[in-house]
């Protein structure tokens, strides 16, 4: 797992033999992934594909009192224009001070791919610190200096004499994976080698020091939440919430965090991941650096998630009874509150799609509630599903798409399946939206979605999208998307090919 003394980390590809491509049944993918045979499936025909380095920038946007410097073409930072609003608004809820998403594009035209971008990269990062005075500078490697060889490292090193910011070098090239959620790990490998402190608990310490130090960190009561830049600042309320029912310390990070925030990251006695996709580069990291455990495995959407999500985090500081309790109050509370919607959820036919971990907890609150999943998609699929996957025996048998993008796939399984509602991505839901189907978001920046309250808010959403689809249907009629009639007729996973697999 060591990779903090390489430039970049490695592609997910390589390091979790990620999938990209497959159609069949839930069940046989998490018996596929256990056996290793996922990673060779590919595709004869492709449509859209996901890029790393705009992933990479949904996090590092956020940060506070940083640059961001996209070393690439204008358009490359194009993107960004989408997040600014939010962005400002964001870091304000954290900071009243904040200046909001501040970016700045190399700009790479012909004659810099002829002869090579580093000036402008250069220019680019004293522009940065002499017009804004950061506490940071990031720069996002695009495709086009890393095709060229532009050696953005050296760059680096040699003007970092020249400025106070710290300049954070986040190497996330679209063209080197198609699993785009590496982006993930190129953030936080960018900000293990430049933002983190040295080893607070030294490796040459006798372990008798050493266990002094980590037992000081488990006396302080304190986790780093690892949230997400789909998270809305109401999912963080509800997370500080039930974490602070167990009276334990929050430091909340990557996103909307300081610079200086990940100082103290080394600093807490756990590490409590939401999302093992986002997660596992970087709690892998702490653990084996720094000696701090992690919990990984689940995500807090739904009942039976939140409570595990809970649960764990109480056990490493035998807390259970107080956990117990507190699970117990806020089930029967929002047991109480959903009374009322069963009824009108009770056998509606649901397609969720989405990142891997959402979609599976979700089915299992869709369930819940009383909605029957007929289908799941995910951008890509790896190990950290199967335990989730595998432990929901009513969607064993039910069709699931791996696709990131892949939009004909997605219009061939709403045709065949004939959803009640499609819950999938903030910008997808467009695709089952034109076929007539009423959707609703599996995320949303301004929503609450997480934790005991999320659920309850989900359903109200939910609820008032089935009593009112009037809107989608109209849409379905007077729209008609680029497939021909025959394609709805086909295998909808009829160009996957799973040959080499």
């Amino acid at each position: 797992m060591d990779y903090i003394q390489e430039k970049a980390p490695p592609v997910r590809e390589d390091r979790l033999k990620a999938c990209n491509a497959y159609g069949g049944p839930s069940g046989r993918l998490v018996d596929q992934s256990q056996k290793g045979c996922l990673n060779g499936i590919k595709r004869k025909f492709a449509q859209t594909q996901g890029c790393q380095l705009n992933l990479s920038l949904a996090i590092l946007n956020t940060i506070r009192d940083a640059v961001v410097i996209v070393h690439g073409p204008v358009g490359c930072g194009g993107g960004s224009l989408a997040q600014a609003g939010i962005n400002k608004g964001f870091q304000q809820l954290r900071d009243s001070s904040a200046r909001g998403l501040i970016w700045v594009n190399t700009n790479l035209r012909e004659a810099e791919v002829i002869n090579g971008g580093e000036d402008n990269l250069r220019e680019a990062i004293l522009h940065a610190e002499q017009e804004f005075r950061p506490s940071a500078i990031i720069i996002v490697n695009s495709c086009v200096p890393a095709i060229i060889g532009d050696d953005v490292d050296s760059v680096v090193e040699q003007v970092q004499k020249e400025v106070k910011a710290k300049i954070v070098p986040v190497h996330c090239e679209g063209f080197k994976t198609k699993i785009m959620a590496s982006a993930y790990d190129a953030v936080y490998h960018g900000i293990l080698r430049n933002l983190i402190e040295p080893d607070p608990v030294d490796e040459r310490l006798e372990r008798d020091e050493q266990e002094i130090f980590l037992e000081k960190y488990r006396i302080s009561r304190t986790v780093n939440v690892l949230n997400v830049s789909s998270m809305s600042r109401i999912d963080e309320y509800e997370l500080v919430r039930l974490l602070q029912a167990l009276d334990l310390n929050l430091n909340i990070l990557p996103c909307y965090a300081h610079p200086e925030d990940f100082k103290k990251a080394t600093e807490a006695a756990l590490n409590v991941s939401i999302c093992a996709t986002h997660d596992d580069y970087f709690v892998e990291h702490l653990k084996e650096k720094y000696h701090i455990p992690f919990i990984l495995r689940t995500i807090p959407i739904g009942v039976k998630y939140t409570n595990r999500w809970i649960q764990d985090i109480a056990e490493f500081f035998g807390m259970e009874k107080e956990a117990a309790r507190f699970i117990d109050q806020e089930v029967r509370q929002l047991e109480e509150a959903l009374a009322p919607y069963r009824e009108l959820f009770k056998g509606k036919r649901v397609l969720v799609g989405g990142g891997e971990i959402r979609v599976v907890a979700n089915a299992e609150l869709l369930q819940y509630l009383g909605l029957e999943v007929i289908g799941l998609r995910a951008y890509h699929y790896d190990q950290f599903g199967d335990e989730m996957l595998g432990e929901q025996e009513a969607i064993q048998q039910i069709p699931f798409n791996v696709a990131t993008g892949q939009p004909f796939e997605m219009a061939n399984l709403v045709h065949r399946l004939k959803p009640d509602v499609y819950v999938g991505h903030v910008g997808t839901n467009a695709w089952a939206a034109k076929q007539g189907i009423p959707v609703i978001p599996l995320f949303h920046q301004s929503q609450l979605f997480l934790g005991y309250a999320g659920v309850f808010e989900f359903a109200r959403r939910l609820a008032r999208i089935l009593r009112n689809p009037a809107f989608n249907r109209s849409l379905g009629q007077n729209i008609r998307l680029p497939y021909r009639d025959d394609w709805y007729e086909k295998d909808a996973f009829s160009y996957i090919d799973e040959s080499n697999a």
